[in-house]
């Protein structure tokens, strides 16, 4: 086992170079301590050797049962920069043992145990006494910087890229901010795992930073300090560093870019700042480009923005302009159900133990819902894990992710699919590299162009395509409802308990992963949402909370746009639903469920076929002249019409016991 000494320790060497303030520092954090004393070595000289004694580690690697990465443990290995063990001298401090701190002699006093190691050591000289105000989240900050500043940049929870161009040089009178706020957590209810995620993601990207030099203040969600909301700490943080220049990266989200633009025009007189924003460096487009391209068009066709650009960056593209094999779609190949075999691949994402981030997360009184999952968690928090993520997808699944990708099972969740999204949402990752790895199994001859087509598509096409029609059509897309749907959300909606087979596998999954892939969310939960005449805002909001990726460039256009058709067209060319019928061929939901999937009507008939045709009778006068879906409404013309009026009656009857379904 190797560890790195992470907190001071009775009977430690302390060497002149070490950071003896921040390590005391960390300790009295964890003990919630008040006052301490702190010491150095004398000038003339440090030992020469290793002194033993109880040192509180932290272990770096692990192949022992009993511990693992990041575990705090507390040894007799003495001051060192690492140590091998058998683990045999070691014990679990934390998070099993709440008060570590007692482990390595700092008491809650004058630090007198500390100081008296200490002299018996290196015949410190007392450098000062400070009284401090202190509770866990400030282990964020090691040091209260009070150096004035000339420039800060902000980094918000989903600019989580470490290889931006602000990072390529250190300099010194740079400080950057990274907050953890309610108006974050707050503003839809989310998902547990979500915030968790995004803490730990923002918490990783501070330490990385500052080990590479960067100056970087954090604001944790307990942090006496944090004001909870952007402008407010904002204002803290500018006035408390002296800032002349303030930066910021494009926000993703129109709330947050008119929230700063804003801030800044508001606040010009009182905080005397420069601004200035920067681009992400992250998105193949800018926020206007598919826009600019269907200029003067009624309707924006993603198969057109998706050939153009595989075009100018020539993805997948052999000779002038030609698709490989021949042709530019192939998703018509992509549409078997999954029997079973070949097997899904086995999960080999890494686990964190996020508990202690989690009940700091619970007692800021944050709420959310969906299972935590802190313990066992398994999505990656820095770009070294999303890499790791993106080759295991490359090797294990994407050989079977074409022929599968709509494909759903109650007995894999995972299936073929990437699980890569959040990791690109917040920027671990960038579009081009996971593009290129996949054109590259392709063209070396491991994986099917259908494949890696269908992929593609995803990320080149429809993720920048809905970026571009989330910035072109806000602010007011939120507020398209062109079905007028007004329907209440049921309550299952936040347990999963249906005995629809297909929602509750659907939502139950979504409830216990923070993820589903795109034909649960748009062919299960979406169709129903969608045929019953849920809210569309109210939808919106849950999507919004419930997935780990979802941010409301990526999930309006596709809630509001695709899955609700609630633009009127605008993104989609006809609604997407669907019977029961679609959901029996592509999964296995259907067998054992205790509704009907070929019964129309009556107790036992499977609801979606009722609220089915109900959709396209109620809905006629806005759909009827649609040319891509002229056949439900023959097939409806052909129907007697006690048989419309029965099927009428059985959707009301569903919407009316919605809860009970």
């Amino acid at each position: 086992m190797r560890c790195k000494c992470d907190a001071l320790a009775i009977g430690s060497r302390v060497s002149e170079s070490y950071s003896l303030h921040a390590r005391v520092r960390k300790v009295c954090v964890l003990g919630h301590i008040a006052r301490y004393v702190v010491c150095r070595t004398n000038d003339a000289r440090c030992l020469d050797y290793v002194t033993v004694g109880g040192t509180v580690l932290r272990v770096k690697a692990s192949r022992h049962g009993d511990f693992t990465a990041r575990d705090l443990v507390l040894g007799c290995t003495g001051w060192q920069d690492y140590a091998a063990s058998d683990a045999k001298d070691l014990t679990a401090l934390y998070p099993r043992d709440p008060h570590p701190w007692h482990a390595v002699g700092v008491l809650d006093m004058l630090s007198f145990t500390t100081y008296m190691g200490l002299l018996d050591i290196g015949r410190p000289r007392i450098l000062y006494i400070e009284t401090l105000r202190m509770n866990q989240s400030n282990s964020m900050n090691e040091t209260v910087d009070t150096t004035p500043a000339h420039t800060l940049r902000l980094i918000l929870g989903d600019q989580l890229n470490p290889q931006h161009s602000w990072f390529a040089a250190v300099r010194t009178d740079v400080v950057y901010v990274l907050m953890e706020m309610r108006q974050e957590t707050d503003y839809v209810l989310h998902h547990a795992q979500k915030i968790i995620a995004i803490f730990a993601g923002m918490r990783d990207l501070a330490r990385h930073l500052r080990e590479g030099g960067h100056t970087v203040h954090y604001l944790a969600i307990d942090d006496p300090a944090n004001q909870q909301t952007l402008t407010g700490n904002l204002s803290a943080l500018i006035n408390h560093y002296g800032v002349q220049v303030f930066e910021y990266q494009d926000p993703d989200e129109y709330r947050l870019d008119q929230q700063l633009r804003d801030f800044l025009a508001s606040s010009q007189r009182e905080i005397s700042v420069n601004s200035s924003c920067v681009d992400s460096e992250h998105f193949y487009t800018q926020r206007h480009e598919v826009a600019e391209l269907f200029t003067g068009r009624k309707q924006w066709l993603m198969e057109t923005f998706y050939r153009h650009m595989r075009k100018r960056h020539n993805v997948l593209i052999d000779g002038a302009d030609k698709p490989a094999g021949g042709q530019w779609n192939f998703d018509a190949e992509n549409r078997k159900p999954w029997k079973g075999d070949p097997p899904e691949p086995p999960d080999l994402r890494p686990q964190h133990d996020h508990s202690a981030l989690w009940a700091i997360i619970q007692a800021a009184g944050v709420q959310s819902f969906g299972e935590p999952a802190a313990a066992h968690f398994r999505w990656p928090i820095n770009r070294v894990e999303a890499l790791q993520q993106l080759d295991h997808f490359a090797i294990h699944a994407l050989p079977n992710f074409g022929d599968y990708e709509d494909a759903m099972s109650h007995k894999a969740q995972r299936l073929f699919h990437s699980l890569l999204s959040f990791a690109i949402n917040v920027k671990m990752l960038s579009p081009r590299e996971v593009v290129s790895r996949v054109e590259a199994e392709w063209r070396e001859g491991r994986v099917e162009l259908a494949a890696t087509e269908g992929f593609i598509r995803q990320v080149i096409g429809w993720r920048e395509y809905v970026r571009g029609i989330y910035w072109a059509q806000m602010p007011g897309y939120d507020e398209r409802n062109f079905f007028e749907h007004t329907m209440p959300l049921p309550k299952w909606f936040w347990t999963g308990k249906t005995r629809m087979n297909c929602m509750a596998s659907a939502i139950g999954g979504s409830l216990e992963n923070a993820h589903a892939h795109h034909i649960q969310r748009l062919m299960v939960i979406g169709n129903f949402a969608l045929l019953a005449g849920l809210d569309v805002q109210a939808l919106h909001r849950w999507y919004l909370g419930i997935y780990i990726d979802a941010f409301e460039w990526v999930e309006l256009p596709n809630v509001l746009g695709m899955s609700q058709f609630a633009d009127g067209g605008l993104l989609a060319t006809k609604p997407y639903v669907s019977s029961a019928a679609y959901i029996d061929r592509m999964s296995d939901y259907c067998k054992g469920c205790a509704y009907d999937k070929k019964q129309r009507l009556g107790e036992s008939a499977c609801p979606f076929n009722a609220l089915y045709w109900d959709f396209y009778q109620r809905n006629a006068s806005k759909l009827e002249r649609n040319p891509r879906i002229g056949m439900a409404y023959r097939q409806l013309a052909k129907m007697p019409p006690e048989e419309v009026t029965a099927l009428q009656a059985q959707a009301s009857q569903t919407r009316q016991r919605m809860d009970a379904l």
